[in-house]
């Protein structure tokens, strides 16, 4: 299952950065996972200051 990114999002677009499939996209106040791209690797949960991502 793909990761998604709650609402404790910062916006700092670390994720986005250093998504190795490039999921990762600014979206409405916070930053958005494509589920079809994801391939839980976990580099965005692992990458993220303050935990937003997880598996969904």
């Amino acid at each position: 299952m793909a990761y998604v990114i709650s609402d404790d999002c910062i916006q700092c677009g670390a994720c986005a950065a250093e998504c190795p499939v490039s999921a990762i996209s600014e979206g409405d106040g916070k930053y958005v996972i494509d589920a079809d791209t994801c391939v839980d690797c976990g580099t965005c949960a692992d990458t993220c200051p303050v935990g937003a991502p997880s598996e969904g």
